[in-house]
């Protein structure tokens, strides 16, 4: 071995030796323990810190080093739900609890991981009423794969709202994906983005009334008081509220609406090993505004959190019908704190069960009548690909843009000739064409087959006989459990 070659093995040795005894603890302090104490390992992960920042070979970001501990110690909870927010996710939280932010109005989520058998690329949850993304015709369940060409798979949560978000009046392109093999391009001009959680009116021709809830803040329940009271002004006969594609929200909300409903007995219970968040949440009958009307609630597989609160309470309470689909199946309840940098974190601090003292964690609540939107055929898809490449729909609707529901079925029923699709599918589009220099529907229940079934319940079925033979989210638990078990 040549001198060069033992004078760097010796240094590296020392080098070795002196990190091990920076970062060794005092035999004093753990003799006999076997593990250092909590607080020990504070100290070790604050010396690391700063021994990083003198000792590594390149200059350190002091804030990378923080935000990288921080999701390290988070990430390392295996919880999805317990994360570090960087200043852009945590404006984005506080935005849309406050109810207004800019952007294109995509309410969206991304997986932490990206593989190649599973990419993370951005998903829809919901498009956000008369907001940029919303005219563009994008629907929840799309996945975003490209942002001004830059795929998202491999950027960070806080990347893609960057993206998103900017000057208001400049545009951004992103590539979408709907369903396995359908992708196409829509430019969004950024906006203001005003973000009502309530809305509310009667279905056409009934005595229904329909509010839809896009997500629990602070004046959620309010506005839902409103709806109610609006209603009850018109002696409503029935009520539809629509929970799909609501990510959540407040716990608090979403108890306050239940309350509304329920006369007595339990809306949700949380349980920790935590005292103070061990709680029953329970309806006071002086709360209840609505008795003696059908209640029909609307879910699918978008539907969480906060949502599946109060869709679980009011189904264990036999107090509402659930139609749609199952929901997404998150329940636990997480509290989120801010730190110093106009950052912060959301971590896990409770599990929350329905009335019938069943936690929904990753099975969610099925339906009580299951109602589907029937998957594209691969002729479909090619056909609706082919259909929006062409730009038909934009040419025509530009020319007569003062189309009825009558001309919009007419030129539907034209286009149908040349594009095998469902009449229902070219009809939405072209609504959504015609909708994009109009204030936006309500609903659409002509292409809406869960609303459809929803207001026939209804109108035409024993509403009684229905809710008595309902079964709670307990019993429908077991029920699966059994049948596994066979």
């Amino acid at each position: 071995m040549s001198r060069k070659s033992v004078f760097a093995a010796l240094t590296a040795f020392a080098f070795t030796v002196a990190a091990s005894q920076c970062f060794a603890q005092s035999p004093s302090k753990t003799a006999g323990k076997g593990q250092p104490t909590e607080r020990q390992y504070a100290e070790i992960i604050n010396s690391l810190f700063y021994y990083i920042q003198q000792n590594y070979v390149d200059e350190v970001d002091a804030e990378k080093l923080y935000e990288g501990a921080l999701k390290g110690m988070l990430g390392s909870l295996e919880d999805p739900y317990s994360v570090y927010m960087d200043k852009s996710e945590w404006r984005s939280l506080s935005d849309t609890t406050v109810g207004n932010f800019g952007g294109v109005g995509l309410q969206i989520t991304k997986p932490l991981e990206s593989t190649p058998e599973k990419p993370a690329y951005v998903e829809v949850a919901q498009p956000i009423d008369n907001s940029p993304g919303a005219l563009a015709g994008i629907h929840a369940g799309d996945f975003i794969i490209r942002i001004d060409g830059v795929d998202t798979a491999g950027i960070t949560m806080d990347e893609v709202l960057n993206m998103l978000r900017g000057t208001v009046g400049e545009s951004v392109t992103v590539t979408v994906r709907r369903g396995k093999t359908l992708e196409f391009d829509r430019t969004l001009v950024r906006a203001v983005i005003e973000n009502p959680t309530v809305k509310y009116g009667f279905i056409d021709d009934t005595s229904i009334g329909y509010v839809q809830i896009s997500s629990f803040s602070a004046n959620t329940a309010s506005r839902v008081q409103e709806a109610l009271d609006s209603f009850k002004k018109s002696k409503f006969t029935g009520l539809i509220i629509d929970l799909r594609n609501n990510g959540g929200g407040l716990l608090s909300c979403a108890v306050d609406i239940a309350d509304k409903f329920i006369d007595d007995g339990p809306i949700v219970s949380t349980k920790s090993r935590i005292s103070y968040e061990n709680t029953v949440y329970s309806a006071t009958r002086k709360n209840t505004t609505v008795r003696g009307v059908p209640v029909v609630v609307l879910i699918n597989r978008a539907s969480a959190s906060a949502s599946e609160i109060l869709a679980g309470a009011l189904k264990d309470s036999k107090t509402a019908y659930l139609v749609g689909e199952k929901t997404y199946g998150k329940g636990s309840v997480q509290v989120p704190s801010a730190l110093l940098l106009n950052d912060g974190f959301k971590i896990t601090v409770a599990r929350y069960y329905t009335p019938s003292d069943t936690n929904i964690d990753k099975i969610g609540i099925a339906p009580d009548r299951a109602v589907n939107f029937p998957d594209f055929t691969a002729e479909e898809e090619k056909a609706f690909a082919d259909l929006l490449s062409s730009g038909e729909i934009e040419k025509y609707v530009e020319a007569h843009s003062e189309m009825s529901d009558n001309d919009i079925r007419t030129f539907a029923d034209e286009l149908v000739k040349s594009y095998r699709l469902d009449g229902r599918v070219v009809r939405k589009l072209i609504r959504n064409e015609v909708d994009r220099t109009r204030p936006s529907r309500l609903y659409d229940i002509d292409y809406d087959l869960q609303l459809q079934e929803a207001a026939r319940i209804l109108k035409d079925e024993n509403f009684a006989e229905l809710l008595a033979g309902a079964r709670t989210v307990a019993e429908l638990q077991a029920e699966s459990s059994g049948a596994a078990e066979k």
